[in-house]
């Protein structure tokens, strides 16, 4: 499972652009569960863990949690959560060796292991390991964050909100007051670095304090017939055999604080190392993930999931699917191309599917039905309610109307954020270089200088200018007329309507296809305006023109704003009695459950592990197939069952498992634990009958996915033989 940072966040790793923006609507399942009648089960929510009540930790307890709740959060001395990092702002990870080792997900370290592959070193292939420290591999663009403390700061926040303030009044009051906040702990500690984020739609705020490593380094990696054992076709799948690690070194400088990358820096040695447990599970054991989940719009009102529906989730089905199928032709027949777009095929494909699945999951499931009974009840209490009344009688129709007013706008916006902003590479290439700040610090200027490199570096030239004739097509095919860019009018007078000469021509007159226009606009040549270039003037236009359609929206998308935030408020006023968990915003969640398999259909039941046996049986049944191809080392040494004490007490090779712990993207690499705080796993993906769950939980289906850590520690030592690694492991004796 990707989370996909590029997608809903602008990471200081990544460059995003934001293609439109959805608010949010907090709301919690004890509500679904009054209205239905259904049974509320614990493991539902991602818990703050600075703001555990009593009601949370005595249903962890229930459930059977052993370790107390100040050794899973204490900001003053160290615990759980000290071991548990955001792992490059789009993933998580956890450290489990006094050297600072880091266990993350393989697809969570896919980028940075493209990177360092090539033809003669393909280590998305065959695999990467450092048998010493001198062999570790930086990687620039990454890091690490810990999670030092979390605060309250709501009251002083909103203290600058008047009730006669328009919404985006609001939202710069509120803005102002959170960058000042967070500048106080900079000013008092230049090594912090802290966030505010706005939790049930703006109705409250919390301070988190961060400290960053930005000296991240590649330690092991599986090969990719491991790590992405079942590719796209095993995808968000049950049961799967996928050993989804990889491990990374976090590195500090001689005093153990954060430092950019030098050959002088040591390992950092951390306040808490998760303890590893070699005994496993059973059904109905306790489990609990730690991690940075992203981003759920679990309880948007049933208008904004139809919006997203045929907005968001449909232009990523339509125009990625267009353009992974260039990218994949093109991968298969070069072993070149292949390690060039191994990265962004996946990180685009992924989401891809997720989108298929949830608009399948909210018909299937009935969402729309689920959310719409349950704001008919709330619109009863409203009119009950004689105080509610007087100010929230007209919500609902509000959020229609104004859903309904930007209903085609936004879905267009969609579309071009897909087709262009998302689409070719040659238009991002050109909307991050208008977005260069050369005023910035010395160290970031070099490190997106590097990172643009790195683009041109995986660009083919020819498969873009496939890709963009593609996008050029899907786009006017989904919108619209009204939502043309200029080019398209370009295209019809001046290449007689011929898309393919329009792209060949703009590729053949631009500068920055090559690192060379890109040098000259570095070096501030004086006799290259790179404002005359056809790519740049092209990206200036797309912006244009997208900023066109954004502020014809702009009075009901406030409006949409300032709804979804009452209603709310208003949801949590009703059942002011009840336990409330926020929704994912890219903060540390706990999220708690037990161990269990699922039955998705009549006749249909999944247990809750798997073994080597379904990898044998897969590579045989798939033979031929790609994604289920694994090199001959590996299945012979899963075939000769040499397991040692990492086999369960059947002496098998458990491999995979599930939990009903809540999860979304950004979720993955978040470290399973059992209720002795011991690790089991990394959590790495949800299930196909429960896509839908970044709107709505599903209790009966909805099932976390994680790679047991007996399979981690199996590869490490049994098949790669890193000794160097295993020294570094306290493991317990079963």
């Amino acid at each position: 499972m990707n989370t996909e940072a590029e997608y809903k966040d602008a990471k200081r790793s990544k460059y995003a652009l934001t293609i439109f923006h959805l608010n949010k609507v907090l709301l919690i399942t004890l509500f679904f569960s009054f209205l239905f009648g259904t049974t509320l089960y614990g493991h539902e929510g991602m818990w703050m863990l600075g703001n555990l009540n009593k009601d949370t930790r005595k249903a962890m307890k229930q459930l059977g949690l052993k370790v107390p709740a100040e050794k899973l959060y204490n900001p003053g001395k160290p615990s759980l959560k000290d071991a548990v990092v955001s792992f490059g702002g789009f993933c998580s990870g956890v450290v489990v060796s006094e050297d600072g080792l880091v266990f993350t997900n393989h697809h969570c370290g896919f980028g940075a292991i493209q990177q360092h592959s090539s033809v003669e070193h393909d280590y998305l292939k065959d695999g990467f390991v450092a048998r010493s420290k001198g062999e570790e591999l930086s990687n620039p663009e990454l890091y690490v964050r810990f999670l030092l403390s979390t605060e309250d700061v709501t009251k002083r926040v909103l203290g600058a909100v008047t009730p006669a303030m328009s919404e985006s009044d609001r939202r710069v009051a509120t803005d102002s007051v959170m960058l000042a906040i967070q500048g106080e702990v900079h000013a008092k500690d230049s090594s912090l670095v802290g966030v505010v984020d706005p939790y049930y739609g703006g109705n409250e705020f919390w301070l988190s304090v961060y400290r960053d490593f930005n000296d991240v380094r590649l330690v092991f990696s599986p090969p990719s017939s491991v790590g992405k054992f079942g590719w796209d076709t095993d995808n968000w799948v049950w049961p799967r055999h996928t050993g989804d690690f990889s491990v990374f070194r976090i590195y500090a400088d001689k005093n153990n604080h954060p430092a950019d990358y030098s050959p002088d820096n040591v390992p950092y040695h951390p306040d808490y190392v998760a303890p590893i447990s070699l005994n496993g599970y059973k059904e109905g054991s306790f489990c609990m993930t730690l991690g940075y989940p992203g981003s759920t719009e679990r309880y948007l009102s049933s208008f904004g999931v139809e919006e997203m529906m045929h907005g968001m989730n449909q232009a990523m089905i339509d125009v990625r699917g267009v353009k992974q199928a260039i990218w994949k032709r093109a991968m298969d027949k070069n072993e070149g191309i292949r390690i060039k777009y191994a990265a962004k095929y996946d990180e685009s494909s992924n989401y891809w599917k997720n989108s298929i699945g949830t608009n399948q999951a909210i018909v299937k499931l009935k969402v729309l039905e689920k959310k719409r009974k349950m704001e008919n009840s709330l619109m009863q209490w409203i009119q009950k309610t004689p105080q509610e009344r007087d100010s929230l009688l007209h919500l609902f129709s509000s959020l229609e109307l104004n859903y309904k007013d930007r209903k085609e706008t936004n879905r267009a916006m969609a579309y071009f954020g897909e087709s262009f902003m998302n689409g070719p590479e040659l238009l991002q290439l050109a909307l991050e270089i208008l977005n260069f700040d050369f005023e910035a610090e010395e160290k970031y200027v070099v490190a997106k200088i590097k990172g643009v490199m790195e683009r041109y570096a995986n660009l083919d030239l020819d498969i873009d200018k496939d890709v963009f004739v593609a996008m050029l097509k899907e786009y006017r095919a989904k919108v619209d007329t009204t939502y043309l860019p200029e080019m398209y009018h370009t295209i019809s007078k001046d290449y007689a309507g011929n898309e393919r000469a329009y792209v060949d021509s703009l590729y053949a007159h631009s500068e920055i296809t090559s690192p060379r226009g890109l040098k000259r606009f570095f070096e501030r040549d004086t006799t290259f305006n790179i404002m005359d270039d056809p790519a740049i003037s092209l990206g200036i236009d797309l912006i244009v023109k997208y900023f066109e359609m954004n502020q014809s929206i702009t009075v009901p998308s406030e409006k949409i704003t300032r709804d979804e935030r009452l209603f709310n408020a208003a949801i949590r006023r009703m059942y002011a009695d009840r336990d409330y968990y926020p929704d994912a915003n890219s903060t540390m969640r706990l999220s708690f459950g037990t161990v269990c398999g699922y039955s998705p259909a009549d006749a249909v039941d999944y247990d809750y592990y798997t073994t080597s046996k379904g990898v044998l049986e897969k590579a045989n049944a798939h033979q031929g197939d790609s994604d289920f191809a694994v090199g001959t080392d590996v299945l012979s040494l899963l075939a000769s069952k040499d397991f040692g004490r990492y086999a369960d007490e059947k002496g098998d090779m458990k491999v995979c498992f599930i939990s009903n712990n809540d999860i979304t993207g950004g979720n993955s690499g978040s470290a399973m634990f059992n209720d002795k705080g011991e690790l089991l796993g990394l959590a790495f993906d949800g299930n196909w009958e429960a896509m839908s769950s970044d709107i709505i939980f599903e209790p009966q289906l909805q099932r976390c996915v994680g790679v047991d850590v007996r399979y981690i520690l199996f590869m490490i030592d049994k098949y790669a033989k890193a000794t160097n690694l295993m020294k570094e492991f306290v493991l317990p004796s079963k």
